[in-house]
């Protein structure tokens, strides 16, 4: 089995017994049209009762037609939103929890529509989580070595800086801060107020790992290899980093005054 890391928050939550459940797993997409049909083929392969959901922000390049098309296939079982626009990360993020939420399903996963989260790590992260070990699975990069493939040298100073950088603002005791393959328990969900979660793109991870850290949420990080993508273009951008570099002071600072 491979080793995992399992990080206890202030307040940690002690059961422990196993629970079978529903896993939504939660794919945002902008222009993944040359992807999504990959990556459904392996989401949907996987054994157990495991649901998906699209969230696409109108791709112009049709990547929800194609999702139409794969849902005759798999009936009950994949699903569709629509969103006009480009609206961002971070906020599809929280429409697919709701979502989760108001359809009951227990284990509720995110993963990039890329490839460059390996949906075969899927069970991985979803075990501690159904197994009572963990409240949130964060597929990391960072444990047992530097997990990262066909990476520029530049790319990776910047997501490993962006770590130290990060716990060394907010005291957040794991490794791959910006890691955007998990796996929550709906009580993680349903105990954060969704409402005051405002940011976007890498900034969106780290500031829910940080509150239900905060919220006294086991966290567990299991090591995943990911892989740089093929096909299509990256969403990393100047903005995106600016506004992580901000958040996690705000993050820190909120939490200093009981405001968090």
């Amino acid at each position: 089995m491979t080793r995992s890391r399992t990080i206890n928050s202030p307040d940690p939550h002690p059961d422990a017994a196993p629970t079978p459940g529903r896993t939504l797993v939660i794919i945002p997409t902008y222009d993944e049209a040359d992807n999504i049909l990959a990556v459904l083929e392996q989401v949907m392969g996987l054994p157990g009762d495991l649901n998906a959901l699209i969230i696409d922000d109108g791709s112009p390049d049709g990547t929800a037609d194609r999702v139409r098309e794969e849902q005759a296939r798999h009936p009950g079982r994949l699903h569709l939103i629509e969103r006009a626009g480009k609206l961002g990360l971070g906020t599809a993020y929280i429409r697919g929890f709701r979502y989760a939420i108001e359809h009951g399903y227990d284990y509720v996963c995110e993963m990039d529509a890329d490839l460059s989260h390996n949906p075969a790590d899927l069970p991985r992260l979803i075990e501690p989580v159904a197994a009572g070990t963990a409240d949130l699975a964060v597929g990391s990069r960072y444990i047992e070595g530097v997990r990262v493939m066909n990476w520029p040298l530049s790319r990776l100073v910047l997501s490993y800086g962006a770590g130290v950088y990060t716990r060394a603002i907010t005291r957040l005791p794991i490794q791959d801060v910006t890691a955007g393959f998990k796996c929550f328990h709906r009580r993680v969900l349903e105990a954060l107020d969704l409402d005051r979660v405002k940011s976007n793109g890498y900034s969106f991870q780290i500031e829910m790992t940080y509150r239900a850290w905060r919220r006294g949420f086991r966290i567990q990080e299991v090591p995943i290899v990911f892989t740089e993508r093929t096909e299509g273009q990256s969403k990393m951008s100047k903005a995106i980093v600016r506004e992580a570099a901000r958040k996690v002071w705000e993050l820190r600072l909120r939490d200093l005054l009981r405001r968090l």
